[in-house]
């Protein structure tokens, strides 16, 4: 039997649950294959995706019970995480009906300057079934009930969860939400399946009849399920969020008009949910001079006071003192630790601080925790260098004032090459779910292009298909003449359903 362990005590119980066998995991996944025709319509995908979204809602106190004894998360924290679940799939079945993200197009047969031109209509279809991993530090969000799931549902995808060895509890009971939608609306039992145990994940990402995979976890994580994937006869994508450290930029006018509330945010961002977040900002660059030691100041002191925080699980506390350690062994400096003590698997809030210039990649080492290393600079030359040097990230961050345009257009190019997000003063924690959000980086904050967060993340689950001179009830519905409802581009223009 797999165990669940509370992380605020070390102690571990029964789960009930068993690991997933290979022949189920095939069973599973063949269902699901069989579960695709039922997720082809638009509406139905729509339909499913609301009920999803009510579902979740309606167990909101019951899950938060139980993934606060699994993760020792704070409850406000939780229920933020549920109600955003809630509201991805509804945004999900929003942008389904609206239809624009299956690029409906239709070029009709004509004469061209090349000659005769054949009738050829392109749309986005779904890719097949997706298996998704979900990540420790969001047992909602990026777990079964993640934006993983809402957009392969989204575009019409059947899901095979592997549930997370951190919450298999919340897992397992987030997979009956699912459930309890599907047939609620009438969709096949193959349309969700979920699976546990290590050896189950790598059978998942081997089965012929998984098209996809979505993953949010470690690299070496990652590199375990990719070389798995290298050993199936036919490739398929792997779309990971990985690493990342997060830059944080704070300039020297910044630093003077408004250097308290700066250093708060900072604090905040870095320790909220005990900096196990991947956007936590894991490098501030503050200037050199009395409005940056202002800042590094007040970040000591609200560090010295604050209290161990407790992490996920034995692993990450673990990973946590050995990434510290090697990060203090590459130069680091420790200016600030919290003293305060607790049970389970907790660890105390650190400061380390560097010169720029002496910034490399062996102090730039992901620490998933409470942890920041403060770079002081004393030129925004050595900041940009610093920026290359270091490993890319999901956001890069920066604090300015009005009159400092010339330090964005400096960054600007480094930002753009090495973030998938620019932040301005802000903090990179906290994801819109959005249309415009983009969430993903460079490697290796990401293996992929394509965001993980927003409704664009549908995109991962769905390749082009062209029909050529097809007979018009060979069509799929949203490329026939007659089709109406969704934006399509007709002959090169754009053209909006009737409102």
């Amino acid at each position: 039997m797999l165990v669940t362990t509370d992380p605020r005590t070390a102690t571990t119980a029964d789960t009930g649950l068993a690991e997933t066998t290979t022949a189920e995991v095939a069973a599973l996944t063949q269902l699901a294959v069989s579960a695709l025709p039922a997720l082809e319509p638009l509406e139905a995908r729509a339909l499913l995706l609301d009920a999803m979204a009510a579902a979740t809602l309606a167990r909101r106190d019951e899950l938060v019970d139980v993934a606060e004894r699994e993760t020792g998360l704070t409850r406000a924290r939780l229920e933020g995480e549920v109600g955003r679940s809630a509201f991805q799939f509804s945004l999900f079945a929003q942008a389904v009906r609206e239809g624009s993200f299956i690029e409906a197009m239709i070029d009709h047969a004509a004469e061209t300057p090349l000659g005769p031109g054949p009738d050829v209509r392109r749309m986005l279809v779904p890719l097949g079934p997706v298996a998704v991993f979900g990540s420790s530090n969001f047992p909602f969000a990026f777990s079964v009930l993640g934006g993983d799931t809402a957009s392969a549902i989204a575009a019409g995808c059947p899901v095979i969860v592997k549930a997370h060895g951190s919450h298999l509890l919340t897992s397992s009971l987030s997979f009956e939400v699912l459930r309890d939608a599907a047939r609620e609306v009438g969709a096949p039992d193959g349309t969700f399946g979920i699976v546990y145990g290590q050896r189950a994940g790598v059978d998942l990402v081997k089965a012929p009849a998984v098209s996809a995979v979505g993953f949010t976890g470690s690299l070496g994580a990652a590199n375990a399920l990719r070389a798995a994937i290298d050993e199936r006869d036919e490739p398929i994508p792997f779309f990971g969020e990985l690493s990342s450290i997060n830059p944080l930029v704070i300039s020297a006018g910044a630093a003077r008009a408004r250097g308290e509330q700066v250093a708060q945010g900072l604090f905040t961002s870095f320790t909220g949910s005990a900096g196990q977040l991947c956007t936590k900002p894991g490098i501030a660059f503050v200037p050199t001079g009395a409005d940056g030691q202002a800042i590094v100041d007040s970040i000591v002191a609200l560090t010295v006071d604050a209290s161990a925080q407790v992490l996920l699980n034995d692993r990450i506390s673990s990973s946590f003192e050995q990434i510290s350690g090697r990060l203090r062994a590459a130069g680091g400096s420790e200016i600030a630790r919290a003293t305060g003590t607790s049970d389970g698997f907790a660890v105390a809030p650190t400061v380390l601080e560097v010169a720029a210039p002496e910034l490399g990649a062996e102090l730039a080492e992901e620490c998933f925790g409470p942890m920041l290393v403060i770079a002081r600079y004393d030129s925004v030359d050595e900041v940009e260098a610093a920026l290359w040097r270091i490993p890319r990230s999901l956001t890069t961050t920066i604090h300015l004032e009005d009159d400092e345009r010339s330090i964005v257009e400096q960054l600007e190019p480094v930002t753009r090459a090495t973030s998938g997000r620019v932040v301005f003063n802000g903090f990179p924690t906290g994801v819109r779910v959005t249309w415009a959000q983009q969430h993903g980086g460079p490697w290796p904050a990401t293996n992929s292009q394509h965001t993980s967060v927003g409704v664009t993340a549908v995109r991962r689950f769905l390749r082009p298909v062209a029909w050529q001179n097809a007979p018009e009830w060979a069509l799929p519905a949203a490329l026939r003449d007659d089709a109406t409802g969704i934006p399509r581009r007709i002959d090169g223009v754009l053209t909006l359903p009737a409102s």
